[in-house]
């Protein structure tokens, strides 16, 4: 079953390298340079969307929104505190670790809050709001960025645009 399990996950990937190769040799080149990393925050964003109910469509990455995410990250590598910008406009998650931190661990950290998530009556059980965020159906894009604290700690924030978990509105 994890062999199965395993290999679906990767045909998955790969349809995802594959499709995103396709677009992006569709499209004109960006007038600013695209991080390499950026598959390391939207695969995982993606997947996770993918499994909704409704497989919300994947995001793309925005070097506009991943700047303010840096530009925030590094104001926040003096202390590492899980401190939000409040910035109108951005939805945004923060995660913290005392060690290295992969992109990967953390959205997977904030998708680690489905089951916190009553679908049935649109509330959290307990935290969810991290992963309602990276479901939300009218959200798009998303910059991501990851800095060493000073205190060898790792921050990492995600801006989503536009912002998902209005009140009153399901994620999906």
């Amino acid at each position: 079953m994890t062999t199965i399990s395993n290999l679906s996950v990767a045909i998955f990937l790969l349809s995802v390298v594959s499709v995103t190769q396709i677009c992006w040799a569709t499209l004109p080149a960006p007038a600013f340079p695209v991080p390499d990393d950026t598959l390391q925050w939207l695969v995982p964003h993606n997947i996770a969307r993918q499994q909704t109910f409704t497989g919300e469509p994947p995001l793309v990455w925005n070097e506009t929104v991943a700047e303010f995410a840096r530009k925030y990250a590094q104001e926040r590598s003096v202390d590492c505190k899980l401190v939000h910008s409040h910035v109108q406009g951005l939805g945004e998650n923060l995660a913290m670790s005392t060690r290295d931190l992969s992109p990967t661990k953390a959205v997977e950290m904030w998708v680690g809050e489905k089951p916190d998530y009553d679908v049935v009556n649109n509330n959290c059980k307990k935290m969810c709001g991290h992963y309602t965020q990276v479901v939300w159906t009218g959200t798009r894009s998303v910059g991501c960025a990851k800095v060493r604290c000073q205190n060898g700690g790792t921050f990492i924030g995600c801006n989503y645009y536009p912002p998902g978990n209005v009140i009153g509105f399901r994620p999906f």
